[in-house]
């Protein structure tokens, strides 16, 4: 046995003694430039401010001298206000969201035309009109994510679409979307240099009709330098830039799949050129809200008053080169806690984020698969619930609810629990089984994830619970 198989073998038997323990225990700074403001920025240059007595935290863009929140709202999660029966999204449930959040200092609005079935602009758009148009800036994305929407006229459409949908006349900040993912360069230059659709944007950004333009980043990290090559360059020139960054990516992102960047290395390229990041995923999906109990006490037993996300918040915002930290918000709840944990926000200390480090590699040993909870992988084109099968499959692991071996003593009841709480999460005809490996889902995903794959081995292991077949639940958990 060479030593990397000694190690696999240490951590499995660390996971599952961690797993038992888990299963016991209680189940419970501002950028510094300003920038030169161009005439035809200037617009819509007032300071957002919200409401100045909230106490939000605000950073400045460098270009427009935009004060934007710390706290961005992320409205692709209006998804989860679905009425069950119509479909529709609950309006006056969003209108709601959006007067708290505006009303406690919160400016910044992040859509895209492929969030929420196409609906995310135009429901974003109705409840954020109902506020003057100084109270906000809202951000758009160029979401040609598709060969069939890659021509100069598809995208333009598209872009047009944005400003029909959300009713404004400007675009405060205008991403080309998810560049790195699929064919790394190569794709990109499809989407946006050979069909003059970046030109065109450019021309807009001098027109005033964009007033900050930049671009979300996914994947290849070939594709994020030569952006920033271009920058530096003078050619191409970008006002902001939007990555994921979390406790967990900031250092270790290539453990969970190795062509995943260090955020680390992202946001230390952007601080370099005095480019302004927002973040995306600071909770990793909501990984980093529902972590394995024995780690969150760790958590809650040095801030005892503050939730495990706020800790995960608080990492995300503590860099003074951060613009804003969005937050897909959909409940109240959700809402209230996170203007509370940046209203001001509280830095972190080295020590805490040297604990964070030791937290993020704790997480590690246990082998949950990276989905987000994204949806770019849906629809599936025969009917499965991919991010519901996946989110089971990792709630689970985390909550230390997995069944181990047929001899273990409390295998009856959790093979039961896993099984209903399957059934529960996703109906049967949207279950794993049905998965014909087309592939279509997993160039999609931002992640990396061999959705086909981990299709396979998720049916596998829920015939051997449903047979009681004889089995060791580290061989469906390792993998990969």
């Amino acid at each position: 046995m060479n030593n990397n198989d000694n190690n696999k073998n240490i951590c499995r038997r660390e996971f599952l003694k961690r797993l038992n323990a888990a299963a016991a225990t209680v189940g419970a700074s501002s950028l510094i430039a300003c920038g030169t403001e161009t005439g035809s920025k200037s617009t819509a240059s007032k300071q957002k401010d919200g409401n100045a007595a909230s106490g939000m935290t605000y950073r400045t863009t460098p270009t427009t001298g935009d004060k934007v929140s710390l706290l961005g709202y992320g409205c692709l999660r209006w998804f989860s206000l679905r009425d069950k029966d119509t479909g529709i999204i609950d309006q006056d449930g969003v209108n709601e969201l959006v007067d708290y959040a505006i009303e406690h200092g919160v400016n910044y609005f992040d859509t895209a035309p492929v969030y929420c079935d196409g609906e995310c602009e135009r429901v974003t758009g109705i409840a954020l009109n109902r506020h003057p148009r100084e109270k906000f800036y809202i951000a758009a994305k160029i979401s040609n994510l598709t060969p069939d929407t890659w021509s100069r006229e598809a995208t333009l459409a598209m872009y047009n679409n944005s400003f029909k949908e959300l009713q404004m006349d400007y675009i405060d900040y205008m991403l080309l979307h998810g560049v790195g993912m699929g064919k790394g360069i190569e794709e990109f230059e499809d989407r946006f240099i050979k069909n003059g659709v970046l030109d065109d944007l450019l021309e807009e950004r001098k027109k005033g009709r964009i007033r900050n333009l930049g671009w979300s980043f996914h994947g290849d990290v070939k594709v994020f330098d030569h952006l920033l090559k271009l920058h530096d360059e003078g050619k191409y020139t970008w006002d902001f830039a939007q990555i994921q960054l979390n406790y967990v990516d900031w250092k270790h992102a290539q453990e969970e799949h190795p062509r995943n960047i260090n955020a680390e290395y992202l946001y230390g390229e952007l601080e370099k050129r005095n480019i302004p990041a927002v973040i995306m995923e600071p909770l990793l999906g909501g990984r980093l809200s529902n972590i394995p109990d024995h780690i969150a006490l760790q958590l809650k037993e040095r801030e005892p008053e503050k939730s495990v996300a706020s800790w995960a918040f608080r990492f995300a915002g503590t860099r003074p080169g951060i613009l804003s930290v969005l937050s897909g918000m959909p409940y109240m709840e959700h809402l209230k806690e996170n203007v509370e944990t940046f209203s001001p926000i509280e830095p972190l200390t080295q020590e805490e984020m040297d604990f964070l480090d030791s937290t993020a590699q704790q997480l590690l040993r246990y082998p949950t698969i990276p989905c987000n909870d994204c949806k770019y992988c849906m629809p599936c084109p025969y009917g499965l619930d991919i991010p519901g099968i996946l989110l089971h499959f990792n709630k689970c692991i985390n909550e230390g609810r997995m069944p181990l071996t047929s001899q273990d003593p409390n295998y009856r009841e959790a093979r039961r629990a896993f099984l209903v709480g399957y059934d529960r999460s996703v109906p049967k005809l949207r279950q794993a089984n049905h998965c014909i490996n087309c592939n279509i889902c997993a160039p999609k995903c931002p992640q990396r994830i061999n959705i086909p794959r981990q299709m396979q081995r998720i049916d596998r292991f829920v015939e051997d619970l449903k047979q009681e077949r004889e089995f060791d639940t580290t061989t469906y958990i390792w993998m990969r």
